[in-house]
């Protein structure tokens, strides 16, 4: 059985007068079986597109928020169905990458973007500092102290992040069907690809594409993963494969049946 539940920002000291977040607002943090003690951890940082409501939708045009600006498109959907194959624990972000992006350092470019895939996020503009401050408490936090407790409950074999990416950005053609990202643990990263296309060789996969990962613009393998010297890859499916129910199956299966590979191959 899928057990879920939230955690509350209360927690950890952040609400009430200076908060962000208000009551109408979802807590920011979704743990998907979070009493597993498997040796596998999953991230999901860009799984929601929620707003708090103080922020009036950041000023976006209607829609932005559901592009891939917004969050990353069937990330979730994937995440959850890897987390019910494997029942392995699952930490979601509810919140848009827009309000602060949780696999940024904070105050980092990129951590709370003023510019998007060329179209302007107003709210923003101008943050000052104490605006920073409230999202990286409100948002950040919770999320990377959640993060911490997973590791901290249960010995941890291993990590992966699942995000997705556009095939399109900027005007360039992004080709692949997903991207492996690491920095230390490339291996683990091969291993999964070689998994998956044994099972899908149609399939085109590439190493740190379609981007590659840095102490300046990466938190979760910078921070978590390699301090740790737990096994780890950042996943990035391309999101024309997670619009419908057949490919995020197909993905989930790929994903589920890759990380049993690279643990039997540890042991």
């Amino acid at each position: 059985m899928n057990r879920s539940n939230v955690i509350d920002a209360s927690a950890n000291g952040h609400t009430g007068q200076g908060s962000l977040l208000g009551a109408a607002d979802p807590a920011p943090v979704e743990m998907c079986h979070g009493s597993s003690a498997s040796p596998v951890l999953l991230l999901c940082e860009h799984a929601g597109q929620a707003v708090p409501h103080a922020l009036n939708g950041l000023g976006l045009p209607e829609g932005a928020i559901d592009q891939h600006i917004g969050w990353d498109i069937g990330a979730e959907d994937l995440a959850r169905a890897v987390s019910d194959n494997l029942q392995c624990p699952l930490i979601l972000q509810r919140y848009s990458r827009l309000v602060m992006d949780c696999n940024r350092p904070p105050g980092s470019e990129g951590s709370v973007p003023e510019v998007s895939d060329g179209i302007r996020v107003p709210g923003n503009i101008g943050l000052s500092a104490e605006g920073h401050d409230l999202r990286r408490h409100a948002i950040f936090d919770p999320m990377n102290n959640a993060i911490n407790a997973a590791f901290d409950s249960h010995p941890r074999q291993a990590v992966f992040a699942i995000h997705s990416y556009t095939r399109h950005l900027q005007g360039q053609e992004r080709p692949w069907d997903a991207g492996f990202l690491a920095r230390r643990d490339p291996q683990t990263a091969q291993q999964l690809m070689d998994a998956i296309s044994a099972a899908a060789p149609d399939m085109k996969l590439a190493l740190n594409q379609p981007y590659q990962i840095d102490d300046a613009s990466d938190w979760f393998i910078p921070r978590h993963a390699e301090t740790r010297g737990v096994q780890h890859t950042l996943i990035e499916v391309r999101n024309d494969h997670l619009t419908h129910e057949a490919g995020v199956a197909q993905w989930a299966d790929l994903l589920a049946g890759a990380i049993r590979s690279v643990l039997e191959n540890t042991q």
